[in-house]
């Protein structure tokens, strides 16, 4: 199966929201992602929230022409999303530790 983006929601800061083609949704957080030429301007709150879903390349696009791979994305909201687990696993066995 092709992955594409069928959704996406801005969130506030450089957070989005994510619905893929596969059913899987998520949220990932884009700021480390925003470096070089063509990222950077993204750190221009104003320009990071101009984003939405590209018909034709079926995945993120912003005003500034600057797009991620689907591949990328759903990668990096499920890394994203294993960390916040892992930091919530941690957290509970520190309470009931007592630590």
């Amino acid at each position: 199966m092709i992955l594409h983006i069928e959704q996406v929601k801005y969130l506030g800061d450089y957070k989005i929201w994510l619905a893929f083609n596969n059913g899987i949704t998520g949220c990932c957080d884009l700021l480390p992602e925003l470096w070089g030429e063509m990222f950077e301007p993204l750190k221009d709150k104003d320009l990071f929230s101009t984003i939405k879903v590209d018909s034709l390349l079926k995945t993120v696009k912003w005003n500034n022409g600057a797009d991620f791979a689907p591949e990328f994305l759903f990668e990096l909201t499920q890394q994203q999303a294993a960390a916040k687990l892992e930091q919530a696993k941690q957290q509970v066995e520190k309470l009931i530790l007592g630590e």
